[in-house]
């Protein structure tokens, strides 16, 4: 059994209409409720074995809050294909992680994570900005996974919930 968590980055900035899409930072409640998706981590017993993120801005520091209140003790995996991608490309992605890791926690955008989520679990679900979605996957290693494999949705966790 292997365990993703799909995290849509936090809320992000539109105060810079300059910078491109890629480079738009955290907002002031990005900034405050990123740490809090790290704390429930903890306090759920979920704290990845690996974290992936988008190379985007808006994901790396929402990636890094998430490490910073979890305990996770890795690096952050930063992939360039998580920005502006699609679901058969999170896939590919996934299918080649060591199976070491039972546990991932990908940060990546919309609306390729709730594209990502339906694939795997038939649930259709809107995954706003900081929103977790937890996911079973009945499998024992990674390359296994594919579009038929049948996720199980346990939660959708938003830290306004908190």
């Amino acid at each position: 059994m292997k365990t993703l968590l799909l995290l849509r980055h936090a809320k992000s900035s539109w105060d810079h209409p300059e910078l491109h899409d890629h480079d738009r930072p955290l907002n002031k409640r990005g900034k405050k409720e990123a740490p809090i998706v790290g704390t429930y981590l903890k306090e759920n017993g979920l704290v990845p074995d690996l974290i992936l993120s988008s190379t985007a801005r808006r994901a790396r520091d929402t990636a890094q809050a998430v490490l910073e209140e979890s305990g996770f003790s890795g690096e952050i995996d930063l992939r360039q294909d998580l920005y502006l991608s699609d679901a058969a490309c999170y896939l590919d992605i996934l299918r080649s992680l060591p199976d070491d890791a039972s546990r991932v926690l990908v940060v990546g955008h919309n609306p390729d994570l709730e594209e990502l989520l339906t694939l795997l679990t038939d649930v259709t679900q809107h995954i706003t900005t900081g929103t977790l979605a937890h996911v079973d996957l009945p499998i024992s290693s990674w390359k296994e996974l594919n579009e038929a494999t049948d996720g199980r949705l346990q939660n959708i966790w938003s830290p306004r919930e908190k």
